[in-house]
Protein backbone atom coordinates (compact mmCIF):
# COMPACT_ATOMS: atom_id res chain seq x y z
CA UNK A 1 0.00 0.00 0.00
CA UNK A 2 1.41 3.67 -0.98
CA UNK A 3 0.51 6.60 0.89
CA UNK A 4 0.09 10.38 -0.01
CA UNK A 5 1.64 12.15 2.75
CA UNK A 6 -1.65 13.87 2.86
CA UNK A 7 -3.67 13.06 6.03
CA UNK A 8 -2.42 9.54 6.46
CA UNK A 9 0.08 8.31 9.25
CA UNK A 10 1.58 4.87 9.78
CA UNK A 11 -0.28 2.42 8.82
CA UNK A 12 -1.15 -1.48 10.15
CA UNK A 13 -2.26 -4.57 9.47
CA UNK A 14 -4.16 -6.43 12.01
CA UNK A 15 -6.47 -9.26 12.02
CA UNK A 16 -9.60 -7.88 13.44
CA UNK A 17 -11.17 -12.07 14.71
CA UNK A 18 -12.47 -11.92 10.60
CA UNK A 19 -10.77 -10.98 7.39
CA UNK A 20 -7.23 -9.60 7.50
CA UNK A 21 -7.71 -5.54 7.33
CA UNK A 22 -5.16 -2.72 6.85
CA UNK A 23 -5.93 0.38 9.06
CA UNK A 24 -4.19 3.49 7.55
CA UNK A 25 -2.92 6.40 9.36
CA UNK A 26 -5.29 9.06 11.18
CA UNK A 27 -6.98 12.26 8.95
CA UNK A 28 -7.30 14.65 11.37
CA UNK A 29 -9.59 17.63 11.71
CA UNK A 30 -9.16 20.93 13.54
CA UNK A 31 -12.44 22.10 16.09
CA UNK A 32 -14.71 24.62 14.47
CA UNK A 33 -13.40 27.66 15.25
CA UNK A 34 -16.27 29.64 13.49
CA UNK A 35 -16.12 28.13 10.23
CA UNK A 36 -19.11 26.23 8.23
CA UNK A 37 -16.89 23.36 6.92
CA UNK A 38 -13.45 22.40 6.49
CA UNK A 39 -12.78 19.29 3.92
CA UNK A 40 -9.31 16.73 3.27
CA UNK A 41 -8.39 14.84 0.71
CA UNK A 42 -6.21 11.95 1.00
CA UNK A 43 -4.96 9.30 -1.97
CA UNK A 44 -3.25 6.19 -1.54
CA UNK A 45 -2.93 2.66 -3.89
CA UNK A 46 -3.88 -0.28 -3.47
CA UNK A 47 -1.65 -3.34 -4.68
CA UNK A 48 -3.39 -6.91 -6.07
CA UNK A 49 -3.39 -8.79 -2.96
CA UNK A 50 -4.75 -5.90 -0.97
CA UNK A 51 -6.51 -6.78 2.93
CA UNK A 52 -10.40 -7.50 2.19
CA UNK A 53 -11.01 -4.38 4.70
CA UNK A 54 -8.78 -0.97 4.48
CA UNK A 55 -9.73 0.89 7.29
CA UNK A 56 -8.85 4.95 6.86
CA UNK A 57 -9.69 6.84 10.35
CA UNK A 58 -11.18 10.06 10.53
CA UNK A 59 -11.04 12.18 13.97
CA UNK A 60 -13.90 13.88 14.51
CA UNK A 61 -14.48 16.76 16.96
CA UNK A 62 -16.88 18.10 18.67
CA UNK A 63 -19.48 19.74 16.82
CA UNK A 64 -19.88 18.68 13.58
CA UNK A 65 -23.67 18.48 11.81
CA UNK A 66 -22.84 16.15 8.99
CA UNK A 67 -20.18 14.19 7.59
CA UNK A 68 -19.58 13.74 3.89
CA UNK A 69 -17.61 11.55 1.53
CA UNK A 70 -16.69 11.57 -1.87
CA UNK A 71 -14.32 8.91 -3.76
CA UNK A 72 -12.78 7.87 -6.83
CA UNK A 73 -10.52 5.24 -8.23
CA UNK A 74 -8.52 4.48 -11.70
CA UNK A 75 -9.98 1.76 -13.79
CA UNK A 76 -7.08 0.94 -16.04
CA UNK A 77 -7.34 -1.46 -19.51
CA UNK A 78 -6.89 -5.45 -18.29
CA UNK A 79 -6.38 -8.37 -20.56
CA UNK A 80 -9.56 -10.36 -20.93
CA UNK A 81 -10.76 -13.12 -18.32
CA UNK A 82 -8.72 -10.35 -15.88
CA UNK A 83 -10.18 -8.26 -12.80
CA UNK A 84 -9.92 -5.14 -13.15
CA UNK A 85 -11.00 -2.53 -10.58
CA UNK A 86 -13.62 -1.78 -8.37
CA UNK A 87 -14.07 -0.33 -4.95
CA UNK A 88 -16.66 -0.67 -2.16
CA UNK A 89 -17.47 1.69 0.68
CA UNK A 90 -19.20 2.07 3.74
CA UNK A 91 -18.43 3.97 7.17
CA UNK A 92 -18.25 3.28 10.95
CA UNK A 93 -18.60 6.09 13.79
CA UNK A 94 -16.73 6.72 17.15
CA UNK A 95 -18.03 3.36 18.33
CA UNK A 96 -15.43 1.07 16.14
CA UNK A 97 -15.02 -1.63 13.76
CA UNK A 98 -15.39 -4.57 15.67
CA UNK A 99 -17.04 -7.34 14.28
CA UNK A 100 -20.71 -7.40 15.58
CA UNK A 101 -21.22 -3.64 13.92
CA UNK A 102 -21.67 -2.20 16.79
CA UNK A 103 -20.02 1.43 15.16
CA UNK A 104 -21.66 0.25 11.85
CA UNK A 105 -23.33 3.84 9.97
CA UNK A 106 -23.68 2.47 6.46
CA UNK A 107 -22.57 1.26 3.34
CA UNK A 108 -22.77 1.79 -0.29
CA UNK A 109 -20.61 -0.99 -1.55
CA UNK A 110 -19.90 0.43 -5.14
CA UNK A 111 -23.25 1.58 -6.04
CA UNK A 112 -22.33 5.67 -4.88
CA UNK A 113 -19.47 7.72 -5.39
CA UNK A 114 -20.88 9.73 -2.55
CA UNK A 115 -22.71 9.60 0.91
CA UNK A 116 -23.77 11.79 3.85
CA UNK A 117 -24.44 10.96 7.19
CA UNK A 118 -26.08 13.45 9.75
CA UNK A 119 -28.61 13.50 12.56
CA UNK A 120 -32.07 14.09 10.65
CA UNK A 121 -30.66 12.62 7.22
CA UNK A 122 -28.57 10.30 5.71
CA UNK A 123 -27.68 8.97 2.16
CA UNK A 124 -29.62 5.29 1.39
CA UNK A 125 -27.72 2.78 2.95
CA UNK A 126 -26.46 4.21 5.78
CA UNK A 127 -28.26 5.28 9.10
CA UNK A 128 -29.22 8.86 10.47
CA UNK A 129 -27.79 9.90 13.73
CA UNK A 130 -25.71 11.89 15.50
CA UNK A 131 -22.34 12.56 14.32
CA UNK A 132 -20.46 12.03 17.86
CA UNK A 133 -16.94 12.94 18.01
CA UNK A 134 -14.08 10.60 18.15
CA UNK A 135 -12.01 7.98 15.80
CA UNK A 136 -14.69 7.38 12.59
CA UNK A 137 -13.36 4.97 9.84
CA UNK A 138 -13.81 4.81 6.19
CA UNK A 139 -14.50 1.69 5.42
CA UNK A 140 -12.77 0.88 1.70
CA UNK A 141 -13.55 -2.93 0.61
CA UNK A 142 -11.24 -3.52 -2.56
CA UNK A 143 -13.63 -5.99 -4.46
CA UNK A 144 -11.05 -6.52 -7.24
CA UNK A 145 -7.86 -5.22 -7.83
CA UNK A 146 -6.21 -4.73 -11.29
CA UNK A 147 -2.54 -5.99 -11.98
CA UNK A 148 -1.57 -2.62 -11.97
CA UNK A 149 -3.16 -1.82 -8.46
CA UNK A 150 -6.08 0.79 -7.51
CA UNK A 151 -5.17 4.72 -6.76
CA UNK A 152 -8.02 6.00 -5.20
CA UNK A 153 -8.66 9.56 -3.77
CA UNK A 154 -10.96 10.56 -0.77
CA UNK A 155 -12.88 13.85 -0.08
CA UNK A 156 -14.05 13.83 3.63
CA UNK A 157 -15.92 16.98 4.37
CA UNK A 158 -17.32 17.70 7.73
CA UNK A 159 -20.07 20.46 8.56
CA UNK A 160 -20.05 22.54 11.66
CA UNK A 161 -23.31 23.81 13.52
CA UNK A 162 -26.28 22.56 15.61
CA UNK A 163 -27.27 19.06 14.92
CA UNK A 164 -30.75 18.32 14.11
CA UNK A 165 -32.93 15.55 15.36
CA UNK A 166 -32.93 12.04 14.45
CA UNK A 167 -36.87 10.80 14.00
CA UNK A 168 -37.73 7.83 15.64
CA UNK A 169 -38.14 4.62 12.86
CA UNK A 170 -41.36 3.31 11.87
CA UNK A 171 -41.62 -0.31 10.80
CA UNK A 172 -43.99 -2.13 8.73
CA UNK A 173 -46.69 -4.23 10.68
CA UNK A 174 -45.77 -7.85 11.12
CA UNK A 175 -49.09 -8.76 10.03
CA UNK A 176 -51.09 -8.50 7.02
CA UNK A 177 -54.91 -9.53 6.20
CA UNK A 178 -54.46 -12.92 5.27
CA UNK A 179 -57.21 -15.70 3.91
CA UNK A 180 -56.27 -17.89 7.41
CA UNK A 181 -54.53 -21.17 5.90
CA UNK A 182 -53.79 -20.59 2.52
CA UNK A 183 -51.31 -20.65 -0.06
CA UNK A 184 -49.09 -17.14 -0.10
CA UNK A 185 -47.04 -15.92 -2.91
CA UNK A 186 -43.72 -14.07 -1.87
CA UNK A 187 -40.31 -12.68 -3.11
CA UNK A 188 -37.54 -12.71 -0.60
CA UNK A 189 -34.52 -11.30 -2.71
CA UNK A 190 -35.32 -7.61 -3.65
CA UNK A 191 -33.14 -4.48 -3.48
CA UNK A 192 -33.71 -0.75 -3.79
CA UNK A 193 -31.82 2.33 -4.09
CA UNK A 194 -30.89 1.67 -0.45
CA UNK A 195 -27.87 -0.83 -2.00
CA UNK A 196 -27.39 -1.16 -5.30
CA UNK A 197 -30.80 -1.75 -6.63
CA UNK A 198 -32.31 1.30 -8.41
CA UNK A 199 -36.08 1.56 -7.58
CA UNK A 200 -37.73 3.28 -4.88
CA UNK A 201 -39.41 1.23 -2.05
CA UNK A 202 -42.89 2.85 -3.25
CA UNK A 203 -42.20 1.15 -6.64
CA UNK A 204 -41.13 -2.33 -5.62
CA UNK A 205 -44.28 -2.63 -3.86
CA UNK A 206 -46.31 -1.25 -6.45
CA UNK A 207 -44.48 -4.15 -8.70
CA UNK A 208 -45.04 -6.76 -5.93
CA UNK A 209 -48.88 -6.00 -5.83
CA UNK A 210 -48.84 -6.26 -10.06
CA UNK A 211 -47.17 -9.84 -9.53
CA UNK A 212 -49.98 -11.33 -7.47
CA UNK A 213 -47.42 -11.19 -4.45
CA UNK A 214 -48.46 -11.46 -0.82
CA UNK A 215 -45.52 -10.53 0.83
CA UNK A 216 -42.18 -9.44 -0.06
CA UNK A 217 -38.71 -9.09 2.35
CA UNK A 218 -36.08 -6.61 1.97
CA UNK A 219 -32.94 -7.78 0.84
CA UNK A 220 -29.88 -5.27 0.88
CA UNK A 221 -26.89 -5.68 0.77
CA UNK A 222 -24.60 -5.13 4.17
CA UNK A 223 -27.08 -2.70 5.75
CA UNK A 224 -30.46 -2.71 7.06
CA UNK A 225 -30.99 0.97 6.74
CA UNK A 226 -34.15 0.44 4.43
CA UNK A 227 -35.79 -0.81 7.54
CA UNK A 228 -37.11 1.98 8.68
CA UNK A 229 -38.40 3.51 4.36
CA UNK A 230 -40.60 0.79 4.09
CA UNK A 231 -43.82 1.49 6.88
CA UNK A 232 -45.63 3.13 4.12
CA UNK A 233 -45.57 0.35 1.72
CA UNK A 234 -47.09 -2.21 3.69
CA UNK A 235 -50.95 -2.47 3.83
CA UNK A 236 -53.84 -4.97 4.55
CA UNK A 237 -53.14 -6.82 1.01
CA UNK A 238 -48.83 -6.97 1.48
CA UNK A 239 -46.67 -8.24 4.45
CA UNK A 240 -43.39 -6.59 4.36
CA UNK A 241 -40.87 -8.54 5.99
CA UNK A 242 -37.54 -6.88 6.79
CA UNK A 243 -33.75 -8.53 6.62
CA UNK A 244 -30.12 -8.05 4.61
CA UNK A 245 -28.35 -9.83 2.13
CA UNK A 246 -25.09 -10.75 4.13
CA UNK A 247 -22.91 -10.06 0.79
CA UNK A 248 -18.96 -11.83 2.53
CA UNK A 249 -16.27 -13.22 -0.34
CA UNK A 250 -17.42 -16.44 0.23
CA UNK A 251 -21.25 -16.23 -0.97
CA UNK A 252 -24.07 -14.42 0.29
CA UNK A 253 -26.94 -15.23 2.89
CA UNK A 254 -30.46 -13.76 3.16
CA UNK A 255 -31.51 -13.14 6.99
CA UNK A 256 -35.33 -13.52 6.16
CA UNK A 257 -37.65 -11.98 8.09
CA UNK A 258 -35.28 -10.59 10.59
CA UNK A 259 -36.51 -8.06 13.73
CA UNK A 260 -36.56 -3.93 12.36
CA UNK A 261 -33.60 -2.71 12.74
CA UNK A 262 -30.89 -5.48 12.91
CA UNK A 263 -27.95 -5.64 11.32
CA UNK A 264 -25.15 -8.47 10.88
CA UNK A 265 -21.70 -8.32 9.88
CA UNK A 266 -20.93 -9.56 6.69
CA UNK A 267 -16.62 -8.85 7.25
CA UNK A 268 -15.17 -12.77 7.40
CA UNK A 269 -14.70 -15.59 4.87
CA UNK A 270 -15.23 -19.27 5.17
CA UNK A 271 -11.63 -19.74 6.73
CA UNK A 272 -12.55 -17.56 9.50
CA UNK A 273 -15.03 -19.60 10.93
CA UNK A 274 -17.18 -16.88 11.98
CA UNK A 275 -20.57 -17.50 10.07
CA UNK A 276 -22.13 -19.94 12.94
CA UNK A 277 -21.97 -16.59 15.28
CA UNK A 278 -23.46 -14.53 12.38
CA UNK A 279 -26.32 -17.21 11.61
CA UNK A 280 -27.46 -18.12 15.23
CA UNK A 281 -27.62 -14.01 15.86
CA UNK A 282 -30.24 -14.00 12.12
CA UNK A 283 -32.60 -16.64 14.20
CA UNK A 284 -32.08 -14.81 17.34
CA UNK A 285 -33.69 -12.01 15.62
CA UNK A 286 -36.16 -14.30 14.33
CA UNK A 287 -35.11 -14.72 11.06
CA UNK A 288 -34.28 -17.52 8.71
CA UNK A 289 -30.98 -18.38 7.11
CA UNK A 290 -31.15 -18.88 3.71
CA UNK A 291 -27.84 -18.70 1.48
CA UNK A 292 -28.75 -17.25 -1.71
CA UNK A 293 -28.05 -18.06 -5.49
CA UNK A 294 -25.24 -20.91 -4.26
CA UNK A 295 -23.17 -21.38 -7.27
CA UNK A 296 -23.31 -17.65 -8.68
CA UNK A 297 -20.61 -17.24 -11.26
CA UNK A 298 -20.12 -13.28 -9.93
CA UNK A 299 -16.96 -12.64 -7.24
CA UNK A 300 -17.40 -14.02 -4.37
CA UNK A 301 -21.07 -14.67 -4.97
CA UNK A 302 -20.22 -19.19 -4.90
CA UNK A 303 -21.57 -20.12 -1.37
CA UNK A 304 -18.31 -21.77 0.53
CA UNK A 305 -19.82 -21.97 3.97
CA UNK A 306 -22.03 -25.18 3.77
CA UNK A 307 -25.59 -25.46 4.45
CA UNK A 308 -25.35 -26.69 8.02
CA UNK A 309 -26.68 -24.05 9.37
CA UNK A 310 -29.23 -23.01 6.77
CA UNK A 311 -33.20 -23.09 7.33
CA UNK A 312 -33.61 -22.89 3.38
CA UNK A 313 -31.74 -22.41 0.29
CA UNK A 314 -32.33 -20.51 -2.59
CA UNK A 315 -32.43 -22.67 -5.45
CA UNK A 316 -34.04 -20.85 -8.31
CA UNK A 317 -32.43 -16.76 -8.52
CA UNK A 318 -33.89 -14.76 -10.84
CA UNK A 319 -34.40 -15.88 -14.77
CA UNK A 320 -33.62 -19.29 -14.81
CA UNK A 321 -29.96 -19.72 -16.08
CA UNK A 322 -27.06 -22.67 -15.71
CA UNK A 323 -26.29 -22.03 -12.31
CA UNK A 324 -29.74 -22.69 -10.84
CA UNK A 325 -29.35 -25.78 -12.59
CA UNK A 326 -26.59 -26.75 -10.60
CA UNK A 327 -28.07 -25.45 -7.76
CA UNK A 328 -31.27 -27.75 -8.30
CA UNK A 329 -28.61 -30.64 -8.96
CA UNK A 330 -27.02 -29.98 -5.53
CA UNK A 331 -30.02 -29.60 -3.44
CA UNK A 332 -31.87 -32.87 -4.97
CA UNK A 333 -28.22 -34.71 -4.00
CA UNK A 334 -28.47 -33.33 -0.66
CA UNK A 335 -32.33 -34.74 -0.28
CA UNK A 336 -30.68 -38.19 -1.29
CA UNK A 337 -28.41 -38.22 1.94
CA UNK A 338 -30.60 -36.89 4.47
CA UNK A 339 -33.22 -40.19 3.70
CA UNK A 340 -30.26 -42.16 3.75
CA UNK A 341 -28.37 -41.06 6.96
CA UNK A 342 -31.77 -40.39 8.35
CA UNK A 343 -31.28 -36.05 9.18
CA UNK A 344 -33.42 -33.67 8.73
CA UNK A 345 -33.82 -31.96 5.25
CA UNK A 346 -33.49 -28.51 3.71
CA UNK A 347 -36.17 -27.03 1.83
CA UNK A 348 -35.64 -24.80 -1.15
CA UNK A 349 -36.97 -21.73 -2.28
CA UNK A 350 -36.99 -19.14 -5.25
CA UNK A 351 -36.36 -15.28 -5.34
CA UNK A 352 -36.27 -12.34 -8.08
CA UNK A 353 -33.13 -10.83 -6.89
CA UNK A 354 -34.61 -7.83 -8.42
CA UNK A 355 -32.44 -4.93 -8.92
CA UNK A 356 -33.63 -2.60 -11.87
CA UNK A 357 -35.41 -2.60 -14.97
CA UNK A 358 -36.16 -4.53 -16.74
CA UNK A 359 -35.46 -7.14 -13.30
CA UNK A 360 -38.98 -8.71 -12.98
CA UNK A 361 -40.44 -8.91 -9.18
CA UNK A 362 -41.71 -12.18 -8.69
CA UNK A 363 -39.60 -14.03 -11.22
CA UNK A 364 -39.60 -16.45 -9.62
CA UNK A 365 -41.92 -16.54 -6.44
CA UNK A 366 -42.02 -18.79 -3.67
CA UNK A 367 -45.44 -19.69 -2.63
CA UNK A 368 -45.96 -20.96 0.82
CA UNK A 369 -48.55 -22.79 2.84
CA UNK A 370 -49.16 -20.66 5.87
CA UNK A 371 -51.67 -20.45 8.49
CA UNK A 372 -52.16 -16.76 8.10
CA UNK A 373 -50.42 -14.29 6.39
CA UNK A 374 -47.92 -13.04 9.66
CA UNK A 375 -43.91 -13.24 9.35
CA UNK A 376 -43.83 -16.31 12.03
CA UNK A 377 -46.35 -18.20 10.08
CA UNK A 378 -44.76 -17.26 6.30
CA UNK A 379 -41.81 -18.42 8.32
CA UNK A 380 -43.29 -21.85 9.29
CA UNK A 381 -44.22 -22.60 6.46
CA UNK A 382 -40.88 -22.23 4.78
CA UNK A 383 -38.99 -23.82 7.23
CA UNK A 384 -41.11 -26.85 7.02
CA UNK A 385 -41.05 -26.98 3.11
CA UNK A 386 -44.53 -26.39 2.21
CA UNK A 387 -43.74 -24.33 -0.40
CA UNK A 388 -43.37 -25.01 -4.14
CA UNK A 389 -41.68 -22.18 -6.76
CA UNK A 390 -43.45 -21.10 -9.48
CA UNK A 391 -42.52 -18.27 -12.73
CA UNK A 392 -45.13 -16.08 -12.16
CA UNK A 393 -48.36 -15.86 -10.48
CA UNK A 394 -50.07 -17.43 -13.07
CA UNK A 395 -48.85 -20.85 -12.17
CA UNK A 396 -50.68 -22.64 -9.28
CA UNK A 397 -49.62 -26.41 -8.51
CA UNK A 398 -51.79 -28.75 -5.94
CA UNK A 399 -49.43 -31.60 -5.62
CA UNK A 400 -50.38 -34.83 -3.44
CA UNK A 401 -49.62 -38.42 -2.06
CA UNK A 402 -51.88 -40.59 -1.61
CA UNK A 403 -52.33 -44.46 -0.15
CA UNK A 404 -53.28 -46.38 2.70
CA UNK A 405 -56.81 -46.30 3.84
CA UNK A 406 -56.89 -42.72 1.97
CA UNK A 407 -54.02 -41.08 4.03
CA UNK A 408 -52.71 -38.22 2.35
CA UNK A 409 -49.90 -35.83 2.58
CA UNK A 410 -49.10 -32.63 0.78
CA UNK A 411 -45.83 -30.71 -0.29
CA UNK A 412 -43.19 -30.60 2.82
CA UNK A 413 -45.15 -33.16 4.58
CA UNK A 414 -45.05 -37.06 4.96
CA UNK A 415 -47.27 -40.09 4.21
CA UNK A 416 -46.86 -41.99 6.90
CA UNK A 417 -47.31 -45.52 5.42
CA UNK A 418 -45.45 -49.27 5.23
CA UNK A 419 -42.36 -49.90 2.41
CA UNK A 420 -45.31 -51.88 0.30
CA UNK A 421 -48.15 -49.42 0.26
CA UNK A 422 -49.32 -48.42 -2.84
CA UNK A 423 -49.18 -44.89 -3.10
CA UNK A 424 -50.71 -42.26 -5.76
CA UNK A 425 -49.17 -39.16 -6.70
CA UNK A 426 -50.71 -36.44 -8.05
CA UNK A 427 -50.05 -33.30 -9.78
CA UNK A 428 -52.93 -30.60 -10.88
CA UNK A 429 -51.23 -27.73 -12.79
CA UNK A 430 -52.60 -24.40 -13.96
CA UNK A 431 -50.80 -21.38 -16.03
CA UNK A 432 -48.13 -24.32 -17.47
CA UNK A 433 -49.19 -24.42 -21.42
CA UNK A 434 -46.75 -27.42 -22.79
CA UNK A 435 -44.80 -27.74 -20.08
CA UNK A 436 -43.75 -31.39 -19.31
CA UNK A 437 -43.80 -32.78 -15.78
CA UNK A 438 -41.12 -34.76 -14.28
CA UNK A 439 -41.66 -36.60 -10.85
CA UNK A 440 -38.11 -37.17 -8.92
CA UNK A 441 -37.11 -39.53 -6.66
CA UNK A 442 -33.78 -40.19 -4.86
CA UNK A 443 -33.55 -42.75 -7.46
CA UNK A 444 -33.32 -40.00 -9.80
CA UNK A 445 -36.50 -39.40 -12.66
CA UNK A 446 -38.84 -41.78 -12.98
CA UNK A 447 -41.90 -40.22 -14.61
CA UNK A 448 -42.22 -37.71 -17.17
CA UNK A 449 -45.45 -36.84 -18.79
CA UNK A 450 -45.77 -35.54 -22.51
CA UNK A 451 -46.44 -31.67 -22.79
CA UNK A 452 -49.33 -30.42 -20.57
CA UNK A 453 -52.63 -28.58 -22.90
CA UNK A 454 -51.77 -25.05 -24.44
CA UNK A 455 -54.35 -24.10 -22.28
CA UNK A 456 -52.13 -24.35 -19.30
CA UNK A 457 -53.66 -26.73 -17.10
CA UNK A 458 -53.85 -30.50 -16.68
CA UNK A 459 -53.37 -33.65 -14.16
CA UNK A 460 -50.64 -36.18 -13.98
CA UNK A 461 -50.73 -38.98 -11.94
CA UNK A 462 -48.06 -42.03 -11.07
CA UNK A 463 -47.65 -44.86 -8.69
CA UNK A 464 -45.59 -46.19 -6.59
CA UNK A 465 -44.44 -47.37 -3.02
CA UNK A 466 -42.18 -45.76 -0.23
CA UNK A 467 -40.20 -49.43 -0.89
CA UNK A 468 -39.34 -47.70 -4.50
CA UNK A 469 -39.51 -43.87 -3.68
CA UNK A 470 -38.22 -42.40 -0.73
CA UNK A 471 -39.55 -39.10 -1.80
CA UNK A 472 -41.27 -37.93 -4.94
CA UNK A 473 -40.90 -34.31 -5.82
CA UNK A 474 -42.37 -32.06 -9.20
CA UNK A 475 -40.68 -30.30 -12.15
CA UNK A 476 -42.54 -28.40 -14.71
CA UNK A 477 -40.35 -27.58 -17.68
CA UNK A 478 -40.93 -25.46 -20.42
CA UNK A 479 -40.60 -27.28 -24.02
CA UNK A 480 -37.08 -27.13 -25.79
CA UNK A 481 -36.92 -26.81 -29.37
CA UNK A 482 -33.85 -29.46 -29.59
CA UNK A 483 -30.62 -30.55 -27.66
CA UNK A 484 -30.02 -32.84 -24.60
CA UNK A 485 -30.35 -30.30 -22.29
CA UNK A 486 -33.68 -30.02 -20.34
CA UNK A 487 -36.28 -26.67 -20.28
CA UNK A 488 -35.77 -24.13 -17.82
CA UNK A 489 -37.91 -24.64 -15.51
CA UNK A 490 -41.59 -23.08 -15.32
CA UNK A 491 -42.00 -24.46 -11.67
CA UNK A 492 -40.60 -27.07 -8.95
CA UNK A 493 -41.90 -28.55 -5.26
CA UNK A 494 -40.56 -29.12 -2.29
CA UNK A 495 -40.60 -33.24 -1.48
CA UNK A 496 -43.06 -35.25 -0.10
CA UNK A 497 -41.72 -38.21 1.34
CA UNK A 498 -42.77 -41.33 1.65
CA UNK A 499 -43.06 -44.31 3.90
CA UNK A 500 -42.12 -44.41 8.22
CA UNK A 501 -39.22 -42.41 9.76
Amino acid sequence: MDEDRKGFGRRALFVTGAAAALTLGSVNFAAADGQDQETRTVSGTLPPGSPDFVYVPVEVPAGVQEIKVSYTYDRPSVPAGTAGNALDIGIFDQHGTDLGGRGFRGWSGGARTEFFVRADDATPGYIPGPVGAGTWHIALGPYTVAPQGLTYELTITLAYGEPGKTARPVYPPQRAKGRGRAWYRGDCHLHSWHSDGRRTPAEIAALARAAGLDFINTSEHNTHSAHAHWADEAGDDLLIMLGEEVTTRNGHVLALGTDAGTFIDWRYRARDNRFGRFAREIRRSGGLVVPAHPHATCVGCGWKFGFGEADAVEVWNGPYTPDDEVTLAEWDNQLVASVREGRDWLPAMGNSDAHRDPDAVGTPQTVVLADDLTREAVQDGIRAGRSYVAESKNVSLTFTATGGRARQAGIGERLDVDPDTPVTIRLEASGTPRCTVSFVTDQGVLKTSGPLPVTGSGVVEWQTTPAYAAYVRAELRHETAAGPLPGALAAFTNPIFLGRR
